[in-house]
C-alpha cells in the first residue's frame, strides 16, 4: 500500500513540476495577493487631501492650519480664496477635507472669545470620512488645549477631572498590515488548497486516466492521500513565504509559537483539502470546479472576520459566520501571532475546527468513493 501511495504522490509532484504556469500560480499568486492587501487594504487614512479657505490670514490662522499640516490626517494641497472654489474642489474629487476660518479668528482668539471653525468632510466614502471626522476633531482639541494652557498657564493641567489614558495591546501602533496579514493567510490556504485540490482530480477525470486509475489496484484512499499530499506541501510553503514576506515587508510581530502555528494551521488545512476533494467528486469538468470554489470566496472573506468584524453584523448574518471554517482559522492564526496565546486558548476554536474537518472529510470520501464506483 505505502509502495503504491509513493509512487501515485511521485506523479503528482512530476505533474505539478511540469506544469510551469500552474507552479507559479501557486507560489506568486500569494505574494502578490500579500503586497496588494497589505499596502492597499488599509484601514489606517493618512494625508488625506485637503483644502483651505483662510478669510483671516493671521499668525492664529496660519498656527492652526500648520497644526492640521503637522498630523499625519491631513495634506494641505490647496489654499482658496472663497467657500465656492472649495465646493468645486470636493465636487471635483480633488479633496477630501476642506478648512474654512473665519474673518476675525485672531482677533477673538486674542480677546478670549470663542471662534467657530468649519471642517467640510466629503462624506461619499464613509470609511474615510469616519476617520477624518474623528481626526479633525481630535486636531482641534488639541490646538483649543495649547491656547487654554497658554492663556492660563500649567494649572489648567491640575485641575480635577477624568484622565483616560488608553493601552493598546498586540498592536499599539494600531496598524492594519498587522490585522490583515494574519488573516490573509487563513483565506488563501483555504481558497487555493480548494481550488488546486478540486482541478487535479477533475482534470484526470477530463484526461480519461482516471479511469485507467481504477481498474489498477489502487484504492480510493490511496488515490485520494496522492492527490491532496504535494498541495500539502506547497500550501505549508505558502505558509512560510507568507509570514516571511508579513515580517520582512510589513514587521508582522510573530509572539506566539511557530511549531503551535502550523500544527494548528495543519487541521484547519484538512478542511480546505476535504472542501477541494467534495467539489471534485461533483464538478464534471475543471471549469465547473473552479465556479464551485470562486462561489465560496465571497462569504469566506466578508462572514470570517477577515476583514470586516464580525460584531458589527447583524445577528442572523453573524449566525451565517459560526458555519464558515475560515471564521474559526481567523482566531486560531490571529492569537498565535499577535496575541502569543496557547492551545488553552484556543481550545474552543480547534474542536470546531476538528469537527468541521471530520464532517467534511467523510462527505467527501463517501461522495468520491460514489463517484469511482
Amino acid at each position: 500500500m505505502l509502495q503504491r501511495t509513493f509512487s501515485l504522490i511521485r506523479k503528482e509532484l512530476l505533474h505539478i513540476v511540469r506544469d510551469p504556469r500552474t507552479l507559479a500560480i501557486m507560489i506568486i499568486q500569494p505574494v502578490v495577493m500579500l503586497v496588494i492587501l497589505g499596502y492597499a487594504a488599509t484601514t489606517d487614512i493618512e494625508h488625506v487631501r485637503t483644502a483651505v479657505y483662510d478669510a483671516d490670514k493671521s499668525p492664529q490662522s496660519r498656527a492652526l492650519i500648520e497644526a492640521y499640516q503637522a498630523s499625519n490626517y491631513f495634506n494641505i494641497t490647496a489654499y482658496v480664496e472663497n467657500e465656492d472654489d472649495l465646493s468645486y474642489l470636493i465636487d471635483r474629487g480633488d479633496v477630501r477635507a476642506g478648512l474654512i476660518i473665519p474673518a476675525g479668528y485672531g482677533r477673538r482668539l486674542a480677546a478670549g472669545e470663542r471662534v467657530d471653525v468649519a471642517f467640510i468632510i466629503d462624506g461619499s466614502d464613509s470609511a474615510i470620512a469616519s476617520t477624518v471626522f474623528s481626526a479633525s476633531q481630535q486636531v482641534g482639541q488639541n490646538v483649543s488645549l495649547e491656547l487654554l494652557q497658554r492663556r492660563f498657564g500649567p494649572v489648567m493641567g491640575s485641575l480635577p477631572g477624568v484622565d483616560v489614558r488608553p493601552r493598546v495591546w498586540y498592536n499599539p501602533n494600531l496598524e492594519s498590515p498587522h490585522f490583515i496579514i494574519p488573516g490573509l493567510i487563513v483565506i488563501i490556504l483555504f481558497l487555493f488548497t480548494t481550488l488546486f485540490t478540486s482541478t487535479s482530480i477533475v482534470r484526470e477525470r477530463e484526461l480519461g486516466t482516471i479511469e485507467q486509475l481504477i481498474v489498477t489496484p489502487i484504492r480510493p484512499i490511496e488515490l485520494v492521500i496522492a492527490k491532496v499530499f504535494p498541495y500539502i506541501l506547497v500550501s505549508f510553503l505558502v505558509i512560510l513565504e507568507v509570514l516571511f514576506g508579513g515580517v520582512l515587508l510589513f514587521g508582522i510581530p510573530i509572539n506566539g509559537s511557530l511549531t503551535l502555528l502550523l500544527g494548528l494551521v495543519s487541521l484547519f488545512l484538512i478542511t480546505a483539502l476535504g472542501f477541494g476533494i467534495f467539489i471534485s467528486s461533483t464538478a464534471h469538468t475543471q471549469v465547473e470546479a473552479f465556479m464551485m470554489t470562486f462561489a465560496t470566496i465571497m462569504p469566506t472573506i466578508f462572514l470570517s472576520g477577515f476583514y470586516f468584524p464580525l460584531e458589527a453584523m447583524p445577528a442572523w448574518l453573524r449566525a451565517v459566520s459560526y458555519v464558515i471554517p475560515a471564521s474559526y482559522g481567523m482566531v486560531i492564526v490571529r492569537g498565535v501571532i499577535l496575541k502569543g496565546v496557547g492551545l488553552q486558548v484556543l481550545a474552543d476554536q480547534v474542536v470546531a475546527v476538528l469537527i468541521f474537518a471530520g464532517i467534511v472529510v467523510t462527505l467527501a470520501a463517501v461522495r468520491f468513493k460514489k463517484k469511482l464506483e
